[in-house]
């Protein structure tokens, strides 16, 4: 807005002492100081109020308004509350620096005016932006993409002051403005995607509101025009794959004009999530390729030779692969008559990455192909450079678990089952059949567990948890039944903790010493429950046969 505008507006009781000829300067914010150097706090463009409490005497107003110059604020508005007329020194001081100097009537509150201007800065930055956002999207309809998400979160953040970021169904950070100051914490992360796709499930329209501590948020889903088209589709198509766009704001009370602009933002989002998608397909047909060959027992010469083709384009500027990772993913929906396939190849595409790498160029190093209701991910490995220690490379059903577990829970709500198996790394292409058959034997195991979101690793394809998970309900049952049925029986009337007695015990590996330690008694009780144990049972906990019963019966209980 102009300064000259201020003075068309009667309510804000303004009276011009000085600087006609400037009142065409444009008027960026609004700030009120009673500071003698309030220079740190000033940008440029600013109408500064002041009640005077700065002024001492004369002197005082021409070291103020030179600092006020110097910055560039657009004008000078001093209330009359104070000191009645404003004092002539200080209207000396503004017109010598051509400083516009407007008189507040006491009347009238500094907050009235900040309202005001405020109110006007903030409706003609919208519409500057819609028009930003418009030829945006006019470009990247046109022609190549104009800098990702990030350019779109930066103009709000500029032109709104609106933090923004742009996350993952599983609440990874995939983009976010300057003005953010970074990432959002994980646990923000997943806390926001979790809503987003509970609120989604339901039906609700965007944007959603979520108090996050401190801070409110509102979720604008980001629909992507490729695979949302026709409004008939099920939501579960497509709940799991598509990107949210979180504003740290409350859009409760927006107006139509900024909700409207805000649907814009996320539609040029989706424009660029569709040319990711697109710019997927050669890695997608690179994975059908491979994954054929394997299951159909191609022999490893022609495998490895796809294989060296496919690594310069899931490897760019890193060579050769020398290790590869097999994820399978499966997505189960209750009455079965939605393709599951489609939705996991989307999903691993968006959650194979490390939840703490931001944007997304990490995904399009991984090639997913689908068959069913069955998604295989080929993720090849870098080398390691050589005399270097650390963690095993790649990727751990564990970590994976903990990452997507809370928020894609909510997107499954009642009726719907994602399960994940992951495979160690093999070193070439005669070690790829075996790696797909031991993520898929991983992923039921991980089936027979609880929950909507289930994950195993190839660590577990070689200790007894592999066997558990297979063993009949009702055998599960008797078993544990009859060795710890009358443990249970005896705490409840007594109080005398024998399963924690007998866990920490088999814990401590029938350490009598390290056993009374961690449970605080002394031998001789220890001596006392374990005995009450073997008699209660009729089991010898000195038996190694005995030892594993127990252990197996309370790992299954």
């Amino acid at each position: 807005m102009r300064l000259r505008a201020l003075l068309d507006t009667d309510a804000l009781g303004l009276r011009l002492l000085g600087g006609e000829d400037e009142l065409d300067r444009t008027v960026r914010g609004v700030m009120t100081t009673d500071l003698k150097d309030p220079s740190r706090y000033l940008s440029g463009g600013e109408l500064v109020l002041t009640g005077l409490a700065w002024r001492h005497d004369a002197e005082d107003s021409e070291p103020f308004v030179r600092i006020l110059s110097t910055a560039g604020v657009a004008g000078l508005a001093a209330g009359e509350a104070e000191l009645g007329d404003i004092p002539d020194d200080l209207i000396v001081a503004c017109a010598r620096h051509r400083l516009p100097l407007f008189a507040v009537n006491e009347s009238v509150a500094f907050a009235t005016i900040t309202e005001h201007v405020v109110r006007q800065v903030s409706g003609e930055r919208a519409g500057d932006l819609a028009a930003v956002v418009d030829r945006h999207r006019r470009m990247m309809t046109s022609g190549p993409a104009g800098g990702g998400p990030d350019v779109v979160l930066d103009l709000l953040g500029t032109d709104l002051d609106l933090r923004a970021w742009v996350l993952s169904p599983a609440g990874r950070p995939i983009a976010g403005s300057k003005l953010a100051g970074g990432a959002l914490p994980a646990d923000t992360c997943a806390r926001l995607a979790a809503e987003h796709l509970a609120a989604a499930r339901t039906g609700r329209r965007g944007p959603h509101r979520v108090t996050v501590g401190p801070a409110t948020y509102s979720l604008f889903p980001i629909r992507s025009s490729g695979r949302a088209a026709g409004a008939s589709r099920d939501v579960r198509e497509t709940v799991l794959c598509d990107w949210l766009l979180a504003v740290e704001a409350d859009a409760g009370d927006w107006p139509e004009e900024r909700l409207d602009l805000l649907q814009g933002v996320t539609q040029l989002i989706a424009v660029e999530r569709d040319r990711r998608d697109a710019a997927r397909t050669v890695r997608r047909r690179l994975a059908q390729e491979v994954l054929e060959l394997v299951q159909t027992g191609a022999a490893p010469a022609e495998i490895a030779a796809r294989l060296r083709v496919a690594a310069p384009v899931l490897l760019p500027g890193l060579g050769a692969a020398p290790h590869w990772q097999v994820v399978v993913a499966r997505v189960e929906w209750d009455g079965g008559e939605i393709e599951g396939g489609p939705v996991a190849q989307a999903l691993l595409e968006e959650i194979l990455v490390d939840p703490l790498s931001p944007g997304s160029e990490h995904s399009d190093r991984i090639a997913v192909a689908h068959t069913g209701d069955e998604a295989v991910a080929l993720v090849p490995l870098p080398a390691v450079p050589a005399g270097e220690d650390g963690p095993e490379p790649g990727l751990h059903a564990d970590t994976l678990l903990a990452a997507v577990r809370d928020p894609l829970s909510a997107g499954l709500n009642d009726d719907g089952r994602l399960t994940l198996g992951v495979s160690a790394a093999v070193h070439s292409a005669e070690g790829l059949r075996g790696a797909l058959e031991e993520a898929r034997h991983a992923r039921r195991v991980a089936a027979a567990r609880p929950g909507r979101v289930c994950a195993a690793g190839h660590q577990e394809l070689a200790s007894h948890v592999l066997l558990l998970p297979f063993v009949p309900d009702d055998v599960r049952r008797a078993f544990t039944a009859r060795l710890l049925d009358p443990l249970r029986e005896y705490d409840g009337r007594h109080r005398a903790e024998l399963i924690p007695t007998l866990e920490a015990f088999l814990d401590c590996d029938g350490s009598w010493t390290r056993c009374a330690a961690r449970l605080h008694l002394h031998v001789n009780t220890l001596r006392y429950r374990v005995g009450r144990i073997e008699q209660l049972t009729s089991r010898d906990l000195s038996r190694l046969e005995d030892k594993l019963d127990f252990f197996l019966a309370l790992r299954m209980s």
